[in-house]
């Protein structure tokens, strides 16, 4: 069996599209939070930054975050971030064991 693994992603939306994102994520997450091995798939806005979001993921193992990453509703989900993000997002893949 594979290791959990944490995704942290950094979103930036264009200038006041903030709700835009809130409300795409709202519509794509049911859909992810439904896939194998989605531990966690959680959106934190930026505290002052109406336009900045945090997406905190944890996946069952490596295999299940590229699962997700080939699903057709998160092709879809990129193709239609673009009305409303600044550029792509930031993703970060960390083991689930923190070393300190």
């Amino acid at each position: 069996m594979s290791d959990p693994v944490r995704v942290i992603a950094l979103l930036q939306t264009l200038p006041g599209k903030g709700p835009e994102e809130v409300a795409a994520f709202a519509a794509l997450a049911p859909l992810v939070r439904a896939e194998d091995g989605c531990l966690q798939y959680d959106l934190h806005p930026v505290l002052d930054h109406p336009d900045r979001f945090v997406v905190i993921e944890q996946w069952a193992s490596r295999a299940a975050l590229a699962a997700h990453a080939a699903s057709e509703h998160m092709a879809a989900a990129s193709r239609n971030s673009a009305a409303y993000r600044a550029g792509p997002a930031e993703v970060l893949v960390l083991t689930d064991d923190p070393v300190a």
